[in-house]
């Protein structure tokens, strides 16, 4: 297991900054363990930390379940409708409410957001989708195209965790989870995923950490994670004081 340099949260400035919780993002392909991990902090660090579940793990009576159900409604993976323009405002309009609603209404005492897959997501998964019916177009130009999107209607996360581990494995336990085969074309685009991740930490260093799952039980992943959660907030703390 490798970890990079945590990276230090932004400054809180701007109307909402003074007291707002630290917002961390956990990144990572399917089946690295990210979401088990995730909840593992989460319960570590008790009622001072809000977690916020992947979209398509949300109930299917919320807007953001009904939007993610109408997305998989053809049983594709990676949600693809044919219309990956419209897939991509889609996810990233989710993406942008969820961070509006705890920015107007955020829960009594929490201190920290623990986010399972942010836009981060969005833009690395899309980008394979679009590339590949698109070769001419480089998928990290695309990428970072989405994000540049995002961040003009909400800010980044403070910090992002992206959790890598060996593809074969991700994609055996993601083909377990979800009770069948992953089809050879989806699993292009999870691989091509899990390399442009890798592209976004190292363009971001101070906003990534790297985490490397390889061979990790699911509880040293989720000790990791929360070392890194728990750096991060220091790092802030720190900031603070000063």
């Amino acid at each position: 297991m490798s970890t990079t340099a945590v990276p230090r949260p932004r400054p809180a400035t701007g109307p909402h900054g003074a007291g707002r919780p630290l917002w961390v993002s956990v990144e990572g392909i399917n089946g690295v363990g990210k979401s088990t991990a995730v909840r593992a902090v989460a319960a570590a660090l008790g009622p001072r930390c809000l977690r916020l579940e992947e979209l398509t793990d949300q109930s299917a009576d919320s807007l953001p379940g009904q939007v993610i159900t109408a997305l998989a409604a053809g049983g594709d993976v990676c949600l693809r409708t044919g219309h990956p323009v419209t897939e991509t405002l889609a996810l990233l309009a989710l993406k942008f409410r969820e961070s509006e609603r705890l920015t107007t209404a955020r829960p009594k005492g929490v201190q920290i957001v623990l986010e399972d897959r942010g836009v981060d997501s969005v833009a690395v998964c899309q980008a394979a989708i679009l590339h590949a019916e698109h070769p001419a177009t480089p998928a990290p130009a695309i990428a970072e195209r989405i994000l540049a999107t995002a961040r003009r209607w909400r800010p980044m996360p403070d910090a992002t965790v992206l959790l890598v581990g060996d593809s074969d494995v991700c994609a055996a336990r993601f083909a377990e989870r979800i009770g069948r085969a992953v089809p050879p074309d989806a699993r292009a685009v999870i691989k091509h995923t899990g390399r442009l991740y890798r592209r976004l930490a190292a363009a971001e260093p101070d906003r990534y950490t790297l985490i490397d799952v390889s061979g990790c039980s699911p509880q040293e992943a989720a000790k990791a994670l929360e070392e890194a959660v728990r750096a991060a907030e220091a790092h802030r703390e720190a900031a603070h004081a000063a």
